[in-house]
């Protein structure tokens, strides 16, 4: 491991599904994975990043473009280009694509300490397949949006 490095996210992997796109940007760094998560999303409208949950650690989501639902704490509230959202640890969310255009979503995420993500049920979140339907079924909810395949980079991710 080294103590910094750079990355153009146009060479890393992305994996895609129903869910949408993701890069990892730390895959492969997994002394600093362990500490810190960082990743861009791409979301259509629909699409959830994730399944609604809580863990425990903060979280941060930036909107670089597009449109999002941000879910949170059973409420939702709409998201636009710049705007940013942080949730402490153990704070229930999910962010899904909202416009007709798909949205790119920085999330960055601290990982000292360990720990999972639980899985609460939250209908707001089920209109978009991104609950489960008790905290012990996420993976079956997961399964729900395919297997993720990689996929090379696509200019479409970032325009």
């Amino acid at each position: 491991m080294t103590d910094w490095l750079a990355r153009n996210v146009r060479d890393l992997e992305w994996t895609e599904n129903a869910m949408g796109a993701y890069c990892d940007l730390l895959q492969g760094d997994d002394d600093t994975a362990e500490e810190f998560a960082i990743n861009l999303n791409v979301l259509g409208k629909g699409q959830p990043m994730a399944i609604y949950h809580h863990e425990p650690h903060q979280e941060g989501f930036l909107v670089l473009r597009g449109e999002c639902e941000l879910i949170v704490d059973g409420d939702s509230r709409p998201l636009r280009q710049w705007d940013y959202v942080h949730t402490a640890r153990d704070v229930p969310h999910v962010i899904v694509g909202a416009g007709d255009e798909p949205a790119l979503v920085l999330a960055v995420g601290g990982r000292v300490g360990g720990g999972d993500a639980t899985y609460p049920p939250e209908a707001l979140a089920a209109r978009y397949g991104a609950s489960t339907s008790d905290e012990l079924d996420a993976r079956a909810a997961y399964a729900q949006f395919g297997k993720s395949t990689v996929v090379p980079f696509r200019e479409e991710f970032l325009a």
